[in-house]
């Protein structure tokens, strides 16, 4: 990409800027250590001072493996604080993936926290990358990044970067084949940020955010941490998603917005239950990552006396891409407009070599155009000419938009189901199976039939106490379903297979029942 002549731009700045504007207040919590911003920021610059030591500076790479802890701040805003590109670690990974991030991504420092370092160390040693971690035992002998830190000369100011410069390399879950590495530039984190202060959310100093959403995940990253630094609110983080403990959090802990995905939505309904304490501070609670049922949201609703804002992304584009705003009437059911700046278009899905607009209403492939694209997958030209046609960004998610502009996701183009010619739509089988009461949560999918295709399956968890069978949960779905979209095979499980950002994983689900029944017919 050609540079333009402009200068003067960082995603750092989000913290420089309330570093000084909030000088004392409560930045991060994290159980009972509380940080004001100028404490952020003077550990971030110390932190850029021990990398900038190490060579760390534009053009640079450094790879971050570390739950939700305030060392994930200063990490993250010291590599961007030097020009340099950060890279966000899956925390879940194994050492071999971890290989492969680093190899890909030629990042050539590791941060890791002490508890993930079991699979850190080796992926960073077979990678050949030089490994630094925070929180851990001096016995363990490795070189911590804290030490390095608090004997360096802090950073006095953050670089000024390009705008289409790289700041972060985010990973794809890979769906098919190798994970990707999506470059999200500058430009594209920043205008997010003042899009969603400006048209989407009520956000500001008094609020206090819980941070459960991992700051790994651009969800995390765009709607906790930098918007939330960015507003001078303060970041509650919670390093390990529990309903419990998180529904104890909104009740006594002063939250004012909630920011969460569906699977987290769905603990805490069940958190929420036979309990009379009610959250008094929570304003909202917005969702994304995957489809809210409408069931889990109406539940939650009632639960917590607050409204859920649900909206729509993905890691391409930074993240979002529409939202039900705050302020305005939510439509259930709905991901809400496009933010302010962006395009969402619907498009003929059979169509790969060009965008074909779809009139109002139709079902189609959500397109996306405008500042919040990404910069293309790095080291791979073919997948981004696939992914990007005309300048518009294919999701692969088929939906429909309204005279009104609100946006519907029916599903994944590669999660329908084809079931004797039919398309069946997942989302559309979950929406009615989880109107029974004594169903927590449901994942639909397709599987392998030598005679129809691909068969519906469900897999399904339950309400603490219920006795329901798998038989009773297919004859519920055959009662409020026609007959080719009931799932005949019914599966109850205890939990789901989820990925970084929560989301069920539903290929997994698919490569269990094929390992167990081997493809043959239903």
């Amino acid at each position: 990409m050609t540079q333009t002549g402009f200068t003067g731009i960082n995603v750092a700045s989000v913290l420089v800027e309330s570093a000084h504007r909030h000088a004392s207040r409560t930045a991060i919590t994290l159980g009972p250590q509380s940080l004001s911003y100028t404490q952020v920021w003077a550990q971030t610059r110390a932190y850029a001072g021990a990398l900038r030591a190490k060579g760390v500076g534009p053009g640079s790479k450094v790879a971050v493996l570390m739950p939700n802890i305030p060392h994930f701040a200063f990490t993250y805003y010291a590599v961007l604080g030097l020009g340099a590109t950060v890279v966000p670690v899956h925390a879940l990974l194994k050492r071999h993936e971890i290989e492969y991030v680093l190899a890909d991504s030629e990042a050539s420092i590791l941060v890791a926290a002490a508890p993930l370092l079991g699979e850190g160390a080796p992926g960073a040693q077979a990678a050949g990358v030089e490994l630094l971690s925070v929180l851990a035992p001096e016995e363990l002998g490795t070189t911590r990044l804290e030490d390095l830190a608090a004997a360096a000369t802090p950073i006095d100011q953050i670089e000024l970067c390009h705008p289409e410069d790289i700041a972060a390399i985010l990973y794809t879950s890979g769906t098919t084949g190798k994970p990707k590495g999506a470059m999200l530039s500058h430009f594209a984190l920043l205008e997010q940020t003042s899009a969603l202060l400006i048209g989407t959310f009520d956000m500001d100093e008094n609020d206090k955010i819980l941070g459960a959403l991992p700051l790994f995940h651009i969800f995390g990253q765009t709607i906790v941490l930098n918007l939330g630094i960015r507003s001078g609110a303060e970041l509650v983080l919670v390093p390990k998603f529990n309903g419990a403990e998180a529904w104890d959090a909104l009740v006594n802990g002063g939250i004012t917005i909630m920011a969460g995905v569906p699977t987290m939505y769905v603990a805490l309904v069940e958190a929420a239950r036979g309990k009379e304490d009610r959250p008094s501070s929570l304003r909202y609670a917005v969702s994304g990552g995957a489809a809210l049922p409408l069931s889990i949201l109406e539940r939650f609703e009632q639960a917590s006396g607050a409204l859920i804002h649900e909206g729509y992304g993905l890691t391409e584009t930074s993240p979002v891409v529409s939202f039900n705003e705050v302020g305005v009437p939510t439509v259930p059911g709905s991901i809400g407009r496009p933010i302010w700046g962006i395009d969402a278009e619907i498009a003929d899905p059979a169509i790969a070599d060009k965008i074909v607009l779809l009139p109002r209403g139709e079902l189609g492939e959500v397109v996306v155009r405008g500042h919040n694209l990404f910069s293309g997958y790095l080291g791979r030209p073919e997948a981004t000419a696939e992914a990007v046609v005309d300048g518009w960004f294919r999701t692969g998610d088929l939906g429909t938009k309204g005279e009104d502009d609100y946006l519907r996701i029916m599903d994944r183009k590669k999660d329908m189901v084809l079931r004797n010619g039919y398309n069946v739509y997942p989302r559309e089988v979950e929406e009615a199976l989880l109107t029974h009461p004594e169903i927590s949560n449901v994942a639909v999918y397709g599987v392998p039939d030598d005679v129809r295709g691909q068969e519906v399956a469900a897999a399904v968890t339950l309400t603490p106490g219920s006795t329901l069978t798998v038989e009773a949960v297919r004859a519920y779905g055959e009662e409020r379903l026609a007959a080719y979209k009931y799932p005949r095979i019914v599966e109850l499980v205890q939990e789901f297979p989820v990925g970084p950002s929560g989301k069920i994983l539903k290929r997994e689900l698919v490569a269990s029942y094929v390992e167990r029944v081997g493809g043959a017919s239903a």
